[in-house]
């Protein structure tokens, strides 16, 4: 279904067309990358400040959880996309290994930092409100959570912010809602985030 939906984007007559999945088509708006789909949809339903100056600084949180994400895959696919985890397992170990000993505790930390930094402190990474990057925020240590269990389980511990963060979007009632219903994909080793238990140490 996606493939059949993003080959008709690539027709000539597609002005900004998306490079992959995901994307996002409201009306003649058709945005691509998922910082900007957030970026475009924070607006629309509260979920990004109104000020310029804090709405600039959420998606600069979500460009970094980007980047960690970018970087969790990578520990599986460490040499190409396009090759199988078992054809690059030995890379993978070694990747996987800086990652839990080294990107997490920085990415991690750096969230904890900016929480307890929030000058109106009230468990947010921005501001009073919640907003995209604190529901991104939430599904990174899901997905992390997921693929290096006791790694996280022993950073949370030491995180407290994150971890109590983590918790209260999960008891949202609509997230709630939305992780006990059927919509939830479950993780899995076709995802971004994937369980291989040696590459958690």
């Amino acid at each position: 279904m996606w493939c059949q939906r993003y080959n008709r984007l690539e027709r000539d007559d597609i002005p900004y067309p998306p490079f992959a999945p995901p994307f996002l088509r409201d009306g003649d708006v058709l945005i691509g990358q998922t910082a900007a789909i957030l970026l475009y949809l924070g607006d629309r339903h509260g979920l990004a400040p109104r000020d310029a100056a804090k709405r600039l600084w959420v998606h600069q949180i979500q460009l970094t959880i980007a980047d960690l994400v970018g970087e969790a895959h990578d520990t599986h696919h460490p040499l190409s996309g396009d090759l199988y985890y078992e054809d690059q397992k030995p890379e993978a170990l070694r990747r996987a290994k800086s990652f839990r000993e080294v990107r997490i505790p920085k990415f991690m930390g750096w969230f904890e930092r900016i929480l307890a930094r929030n000058p109106e402190g009230a468990g947010q990474l921005a501001g009073s409100d919640l907003t995209y990057a604190d529901l991104s925020l939430f599904q990174v240590v899901e997905g992390l959570l997921y693929a290096f269990p006791r790694r996280m389980r022993r950073t949370l511990r030491e995180l407290p912010r994150v971890a109590a963060l983590h918790q209260a979007i999960a008891q949202r009632p609509r997230i709630r809602a939305y992780l006990n219903s059927d919509r939830r994909i479950a993780f899995n080793e076709q995802g971004i985030f994937r369980y291989y238990p040696e590459l958690d140490g």
